[in-house]
Order: C-alpha cells, then structure tokens, then sequence
C-alpha cells in the first residue's frame, strides 16, 4: 500500500473506500474468469451485458444526456486518462458543456473561474484552491483535466463541501446540524436499500480498519446511521451543483449545457449516489460510465452497473515500494493529529503511537496532514526524517529513518 492509501483525513479515508469498492456488495473478490478486452466497451443497459460495444454511438448517446458521470478510482491514474479522452470526445459533440469536480468544496468556485479564465498560473491556482488540504491526492493525477477545462474554457464547477460538514453529519446526524451550517444543502432523497447495503460494507470495512470487529458493526447503531447520512448529504451536494451549473448556463446562454460529473466510482456504481440525487432534483437524463481493470471478474460486470464500462489495461508495473510512513492522520489545532499506526509500519517501528500530535517535521512547524504527506512523499530513501510531537503533556523528539532502496 502506497503513501497515498495511509496518509489523508478520515473524509478521504471514506472517500477511497467508496471509490474502490467492487461492484459485488461483497469486499472479496468475485470468482470467475475475466470477460472484459482491454481497451474496448461493455455496454450494460436494458438489454444485458454486450462486450464489444462501438464507441462512436456510445459517445454520441451520452452528449445527447443533461448530466454524464464519469467515475474514478481516486489514485489510478489510467482512470484520469480515460476521463481525459471522454472529456475530450463528448466536448467535441458538446462543446456547450461544464465539468463538475468532486475534489473541490464549494468556496473555492472563485478560483476556479479565475483559473479557466487563464489569470492563474499552475503553482497560484493548487496553491488558492489549499489543494493539499481539500484533496491530499497527487496533484498531477488531475491536471491534465484542469488544463483541458482551461484550454477549452470549459467552466469548471466545484461539487463538494468542506470535509467538516460530513465530519459533523456522520458525528451528530444530519437533524442535529442546523441549517445554517450545512452549505445551502438540502436534505437528500430517500437512498435504495441496495445502496444502504453497500454502505454497510463500508461502514463495517471502516470498522475494521480501527480494530473492531463484524459482530461490532450493526445497521441498527447510531454511528452507521449517521454514516448513510452523511454520503447521501455528499451525494445531494454534488447532485445540487451540477443542476445549478446547467441552471446558471442556461440562464446566460439561453440553452443548457452539458454537464460532466468527475468523482469516485462508488457515487456512480448502480445510480444508487449522485445519479439518484439527480433524478429526485428533476434531471432523469444521467448517463454514467465507469473504467473497470481489464481483469474485472465477469461476475463483477452486470446490467445496471453503468451504461457502460471501459476496460482498462493491466500496466506493466515495478515492484511496489513498502509502506513510507504507515499513519492515517487529521489536522488539528496544533499541528496534525496520529489518528492510527498501520501495524509492523515504519512508524510502528520508529515508535509513532495513535493520538500524537507532530508539531514539526524537518524542523519546520506542521501545520495541516497535507504538507506531512508531500514531505514523506519527497524523502528520498536511506535518509532521517526529524519530527517533533506532543504525547499526552510531554514534547519528544523522533528521527524516522527511511531504508536505502535495495
């Protein structure tokens, strides 16, 4: 597992989860042969599952949609490729169009605007938009779509809120937010029961991960109800901005756009997330692809999934790294929060313990998760990483020692 997968917040812990679930409400993986070819489409509409599907018509029936999602597994960058080539061939057919992106909380639209205008350079606009702390995934994943929208001045259009709405759903529930802290959003459309079980096995997966087992996790408990309460609030969030874009553009432009939604496959999957949101807003015309590994088991690929999939071709890969770090973090007042120690880690090793607060790393003050990671990241191997934490009332110092590359 990658830096990338053990250092974010607990939204992006979630967030990943949703992404990379399997179609299956199981977490194993499904038996069975791989039916997909690499690099071609498997429609999956009314009339089954079709391998072998033309693009040129696919294409040409989701620019005829209000609303097209294209889905994503947050840290595979052939997904942000293939969303590059259909942003690229549905503006061709559309070029009234605007991109919607899950990466963004609504106050940073300014920035946005100010960015497909061509007044920002690169550094300014990752720098306004706090990107390392609203996304903490690598920036260059994403760039090439931002270019895209700013070559094409496509309006770009931030979907999401701040992780602290969420944060404070999932916490208290959605009735014990007030209103004037939840962003405008409205409260969301009953979910399917099918949806609700896919939430499950990320709330019980979620469990697991801090060390509680199955028998703990319950649909009858406070927590998990709150937990559907929040990713329906995310799912209404971004089902609200891409009807106001198309709503803003139709105003100005007397016809309305075509919107694309960029976000994490597991709000796409079945048109039980922001697809559902949609309908329930009015917009019943949503189209929904999602790029699926070329070694997706066929139990995996059925009807209703998407309107279609793309397969991905396996790369050729080197050798993956050890874990760099091994923490799952969040900022806090001080500096950023420990909030668990991946067993037999790095930091494990080096004596990092849940609930330390690092207040220095490399003899700088650490403000916020996100610079901790791009300094982990950028260490290079057989070198000392210094950080100074809190513990309980006690200031320690720890040096974590990266291994020299083999």
């Amino acid at each position: 597992m990658n830096v990338a997968r053990l250092l974010f917040s607990r939204h992006l812990r979630i967030a990943l989860l949703i992404a990379v679930l399997p179609a299956t409400p199981s977490f194993a993986a499904a038996d069975g042969p791989a039916c997909l070819q690499p690099g071609g489409w498997t429609a999956l509409d009314a009339d089954g599952v079709r391998p072998g599907a033309p693009p040129a018509p696919l294409v040409a029936s989701m620019a005829k949609r209000e609303v097209v999602l294209l889905g994503e597994q947050h840290d595979d960058a052939d997904h942000h490729r293939w969303q590059l080539q259909m942003l690229a061939a549905l503006h061709a057919q559309r070029p009234d169009m605007v991109i919607g992106f899950e990466m963004f909380p609504r106050r940073v639209q300014p920035v946005l605007d100010r960015w497909v205008a061509g007044e920002l350079s690169e550094r300014q606009f990752l720098d306004q938009v706090e990107w390392d702390k609203v996304w903490s995934m690598p920036a260059e994943l994403y760039l090439p779509l931002f270019h895209f929208a700013r070559l094409n001045r496509v309006p770009m259009v931030a979907l999401n809120v701040e992780q602290g709405l969420t944060r404070s759903i999932a916490t208290r529930g959605w009735d014990d937010v007030p209103e004037a802290e939840r962003e405008g959003v409205g409260r969301a459309a009953e979910p399917p029961s099918a949806y609700v079980d896919f939430l499950f096995d990320i709330h019980r997966e979620h469990a697991r991960m801090r060390g509680r087992g199955d028998k703990e996790a319950s649909r009858d408990e406070p927590a998990f109800r709150n937990f559907v309460e929040s990713q329906l609030a995310w799912d209404r969030a971004m089902a609200e901005a891409l009807v106001a874009a198309r709503d803003k553009a139709s105003s100005a432009q007397g016809r309305a756009p075509l919107a694309v939604g960029i976000m994490g496959s597991g709000h796409v999957r079945f048109g039980h997330g922001v697809a559902h949101q949609l309908k329930a807003l009015g917009t019943t015309e949503v189209g929904q692809l999602l790029p699926l590994a070329a070694s997706t088991a066929c139990a995996e690929v059925v009807a209703g999934l998407a309107d279609a999939v793309f397969a991905v071709p396996e790369p050729v890969r080197s050798p993956a790294p050890p874990p760099r770090l091994g923490i799952s973090m969040e900022d806090h007042r001080d500096g950023v929060r420990i909030v668990e120690v991946t067993a037999g880690s790095l930091a494990a090793h080096t004596g990092l313990r849940a609930g330390d607060i690092i207040v220095d790393a490399a003899g700088a003050p650490l403000k916020r998760s996100g610079a901790l990671a791009a300094l982990v990241r950028e260490q290079p191997p057989g070198t000392w990483l210094p950080l100074k934490l809190r513990r309980d009332k006690e200031t320690l110092d720890f040096i974590v020692r990266f291994p020299a590359r083999k």
